[in-house]
């Protein structure tokens, strides 16, 4: 049961933190600590809810998105290479970029790109400005599975923009631009 900061739920005073004038335990009666400490409760259940349902949903839509790619026929295929074909889309990146962005070690992501070399989905072409590197492009077979994870998001998310609502769904939308770290996005290993 939580309680109000410097009080235990009798309404005595702790050690732990100062002394304030509107903290004196005789302006806090027992019935309102009581109260207090069920609020307090509640509230905190909710906050330590939050990442538990944010991080069920990004479970939902990244296996989602994974029976999509299967269903389209990309059987061959897990999670954590759409992180890595989300960095390589575009320009490519070198097995050195493709490590920091999956957070991994280069050794790790060069036996992806290895992987992915083996199954088709990528190939190495000389870096335009580093004759030391390799870039790591995504072939037509990579570029049709990053389409295909494409479809299989929408077909995730439509289910929920309309158990929201267009209004609701922009709220979310904005509430979790602000709070979402900007940058790279890495699988959940």
């Amino acid at each position: 049961m939580r309680t109000i900061p410097g009080y235990r739920s009798t309404g005595k005073r702790t050690s732990e933190t100062p002394t304030h004038a509107c903290d004196a335990p005789a302006q806090h009666p027992p019935h309102l600590v009581k109260l207090l400490d069920y609020i307090l409760g509640f509230v905190d259940r909710n906050l330590l809810d939050l990442p538990v349902l944010v991080l069920g949903a990004a479970r939902a839509l990244v296996d989602g998105i994974d029976a999509g790619v299967r269903a389209r026929g990309f059987t061959d295929i897990r999670p954590a290479h759409g992180f890595a074909f989300a960095r390589l889309s575009g320009s490519g990146a070198t097995v050195v970029q493709l490590a920091e962005h999956l957070d991994v070690t280069k050794q790790a992501a060069s036996q992806m790109v290895d992987e992915l070399v083996r199954r088709g989905y990528v190939e190495r072409h000389p870096h335009p400005t580093d004759a030391r590197a390799r870039l790591i492009v995504l072939t037509a077979r990579g570029q049709a599975c990053t389409r295909a994870a494409d479809e299989a998001a929408v077909e995730v998310l439509q289910p929920w923009a309309a158990a929201l609502g267009e209004e609701r769904l922009a709220a979310l939308r904005t509430d979790l631009a602000r709070l979402a770290a900007p940058g790279r996005l890495r699988p959940i290993w």
